[in-house]
């Protein structure tokens, strides 16, 4: 094992990468509670790590004073009176690589992750596809800290306790008849950053239906933006036991709603990400991405993730992230049907 002290540990995006971060740090400082660990990203995720313990945080302001070339050497002059030991880049991209660049003249050994990227490019070409599952990008994160000389084994991990409703979200169950006693809370999350990632709104619309008539579940829409919202309003319409969350919180107190849940159906998106490191069950729905290219929810099996059918649509998947679609696959999750989901996320409540 190495004597490092404090480590630098960088992922400036996205939301979702961030999230699959907090297992692994969560495992790191149970493992070695002697190391400091600094995260370098975006402000607005901070929450995610506050309770973790020898875990502080820096906050890059890439769109501001740390963008470009003089913004990421301003970011290392401040960086480098912290005296890190080590840098785990989990990111390795541009800026970050850029950022490695001005300290390697320093005495601080540095590593980044291993994306895979050639076998993921197999996995999704069209032909001659390489049809296997890949590693997990929470094993990839882990795979860090070892080249830094610190395994760890994310099968030890264990979550933190569950938070309990904040003043905020205790009066937001409450105006909204919601009981946590009583009732079963499930969040649905139906839209990602590409339509090729997104369940059909006229299917969510009757999955939303069928689940609201159950007995005891209210049900919960997550999202962002005044398109989403548009569009909740429409999957929710005409639907009792169904509340609309976008716009009506901030990210922090949103996290804390999230925490309350008993599960989480999202698509392949943040949303997932965000259920499974506060603890959630969480179902996934799957379109032009595929759970092989390793962004499962944390500890969430296969069997949780609801695919396209692969027999109709072989080319799946065409993409990593949901940006290139087959032509002839854009409706490929149609082929998921909506009494597939409403049966999954029942029987995953039992």
């Amino acid at each position: 094992m190495a004597n490092l002290r404090h480590i630098l540990v960088v992922r400036l995006s996205a939301i979702g990468d961030i999230a699959m971060l907090v297992p692994v740090l969560e495992t790191f400082t149970k493992t070695y509670p002697n190391v400091k660990i600094t995260v370098l990203s975006r402000a607005f995720v901070k929450p995610f790590f506050k309770n973790i313990p020898n875990v502080s945080f820096f906050a890059a302001d890439v769109n501001g004073s740390h963008k470009g070339i003089r913004g990421i050497y301003k970011l290392y002059k401040t960086l480098k009176n912290f005296h890190f030991d080590a840098i785990a880049d989990m990111h390795n991209v541009i800026r970050t690589k850029l950022l490695r660049s001005y300290f390697r003249f320093s005495d601080i050994k540095m590593v980044k992750i291993d994306k895979g990227r050639e076998a993921k490019e197999a996995l999704t070409r069209p032909e001659n596809k390489v049809f296997k599952q890949l590693k997990r990008t929470h094993q990839r994160y882990a795979d860090v800290f070892e080249k830094l000389g610190y395994p760890i084994n994310l099968y030890t991990h264990k979550y933190q306790e569950k938070a309990k409703p904040s003043e905020k979200i205790s009066s937001f169950l409450k105006k909204n008849k919601i009981d946590l006693r009583k009732n079963i809370l499930v969040g649905i999350a139906p839209f990602a950053h590409y339509d090729s990632k997104s369940y059909p709104v006229d299917l969510m619309a009757e999955v939303v239906k069928s689940l609201s008539k159950q007995p005891g579940i209210k049900i919960l829409i997550f999202g962002g933006g005044k398109k989403e919202l548009k569009l909740a309003n429409t999957i929710i319409s005409g639907t009792d036991n169904t509340v609309n969350v976008i716009g009506k919180m901030r990210f922090k107190e949103e996290l804390n709603l999230i925490a309350q849940l008993k599960l989480m159906l999202s698509m392949d998106s943040a949303n997932s990400h965000l259920a499974a490191m506060l603890n959630v069950k969480t179902i996934t729905l799957w379109g032009a991405t595929h759970p092989y290219t390793g962004f499962v929810p944390f500890r969430h099996p296969i069997s949780s993730c609801l695919l396209p059918d692969l027999e109709k649509y072989p080319k799946l998947p065409s993409s990593i992230y949901g940006n290139k679609v087959v032509e002839g696959y854009e409706d490929c999750m149609r082929s998921i049907l909506p009494q597939t989901v409403v049966s999954t996320v029942l029987e995953t409540l039992k």
